[in-house]
């Protein structure tokens, strides 16, 4: 996909795609982290009803389990 998209906060990016972004996964690590700042594309890909977006983060920190 058109690499316009790349890092473009989620929000502009659906936004830009409308009606064809039928779908969203957003990536993380494993375990216990919470997201901090801005979600962000990290690409866009079709996908078998339209267009998927793949985001994440720009940051992330653990969450004290105890």
């Amino acid at each position: 996909m058109d690499a316009q998209f790349a890092m473009m906060p989620e929000v502009e990016a659906r936004r830009m795609l409308g009606a064809e972004c039928t779908s969203m996964r957003l990536v993380h690590p494993v375990g216990s982290w919470a997201g901090v700042g801005r979600l962000r594309v990290l690409c866009v890909r079709v996908a078998a009803n339209g267009l998927e977006l793949l985001a994440g983060y720009e940051r992330y920190e653990p969450i004290d389990s105890r």
